[in-house]
């Protein structure tokens, strides 16, 4: 039968050591060193060797290292992309916050609902004075009732630069693919397929367009060119109140049809290249 003082060293945390000269169990503390035969056959067995060299410090700190370098070499370059953006990526980005939040604030005839939703019936009118239809069917009345060689001339070359600005915004819309404001209604009139798209504003590069044709070849009074600077901005201002496009889609429109009027005076139709063509449409 063991001896009291072995059980109270049980109980003060000590560990049993099998196979003591007595034949007993024999308890010692933690705080001591193990025997040295007890040294000499873990030493001896390989199994314990192994799990101890594979649990030591400096093994474990020789991997972590390792792991730390390699996933130090792949990274930097995610993390400089992540953590240091470009100049030009963070502009951007911050134009079109101001972009999106500048349209939605001007959308104020987005709908019957809107803050001033009563005079949205009237920026529809403006809407259609700009939509590329009217302008293509009364241009080719125009160009068919005209008696002078130089109204043809001017009348052709008009419709030639609507033809001209509708192939253009297509494929740049077609490219861009930028979607129409959240807060727009389609309820725009005669829309095609390329119309679900919001860069650019079509009816801003129609109106810039044809503003320049016309104060460059029809219009000579003031009165009346001021009616057409007039008539432009209420077309281009109609696009954002109505919900229709973003401020920069009406802003690069704008640009865009003032340069298409140069390509049209690069690609005008002279009167002798005029009367070719009706003489072989006749």
């Amino acid at each position: 039968m063991p001896s009291p003082k072995a059980k109270n060293a049980g109980r003060s945390g000590g560990s049993p050591v099998l196979g003591s000269s007595n034949g007993r169990y024999e308890f010692m503390s933690l705080n001591r060193s193990p025997p040295p035969h007890l040294l000499q056959r873990q030493g001896s067995d390989p199994a314990t060797a192994r799990l101890r060299a594979s649990e030591s410090p400096t093994r474990r700190r020789g991997s972590g290292s390792s792991t730390g370098s390699t996933s130090g070499q792949g990274m930097p370059e995610e993390d400089c992309m992540r953590l240091n953006p470009s100049f030009l990526g963070i502009a951007l980005s911050s134009l079109l916050a101001i972009d999106l939040w500048l349209s939605k604030s001007l959308g104020v005839c987005a709908c019957e609902d809107s803050s001033w939703g009563s005079i949205r019936p009237l920026m529809k009118l403006i809407e259609i004075s700009g939509h590329g239809i009217p302008w293509l069917v009364g241009t080719g009345y125009c160009l068919y009732k005209s008696d002078s060689a130089a109204g043809q001339e001017v009348m052709l070359n008009l419709f030639m630069g609507l033809l001209l600005d509708l192939v253009l915004v297509g494929i740049v819309k077609a490219v861009v693919r930028r979607r129409r404001p959240a807060h727009n209604r389609m309820d725009m009139f005669a829309t095609f397929s390329v119309d679900r798209y919001s860069f650019p504003s079509g009816h801003a590069t129609r109106a810039a367009m044809c503003g320049r044709f016309l104060l460059a070849h029809l219009v000579l009074a003031a009165p009346l060119r001021v009616l057409v600077l007039l008539w432009a901005s209420l077309v281009g201002l109609s696009r954002v109140l109505l919900g229709r496009h973003n401020v920069t889609d009406v802003v690069f429109g704008f640009w865009m049809g003032y340069c298409q009027y140069n390509l049209v005076e690069i690609l005008w139709l002279s009167p002798q290249v005029l009367q070719g063509l009706l003489g072989q449409l006749a």
